[in-house]
């Protein structure tokens, strides 16, 4: 699951090589964490969110299929 994070989101940046993505495992949700350039923040949240919302959306569809729940932050 980070992999498919980073997939999708080093193809929406500028500079892929500054994405991170981190795990924060619970005991029935996994939160993954996200860090990006500072000028490549908007790219990744969007107009009014929508971006950050889909691969939101995203993530939750892939996780629920493997019997699992998953959320993403984007931390600056």
């Amino acid at each position: 699951m980070k992999e498919f994070v980073e997939y999708i989101v080093k193809h929406l940046v500028d500079n892929p090589e500054e994405v991170k993505v981190s795990e924060v495992f619970g005991e029935t949700t996994v939160v993954y964490e996200l860090r990006v350039a500072q000028p490549d923040m908007g790219k990744i949240i969007g107009k009014n969110g929508r971006t950050a919302h889909a691969i939101r959306v995203l993530l939750s569809a892939v996780s629920r299929k493997g019997g699992k729940h998953a959320t993403l932050e984007i931390l600056e």
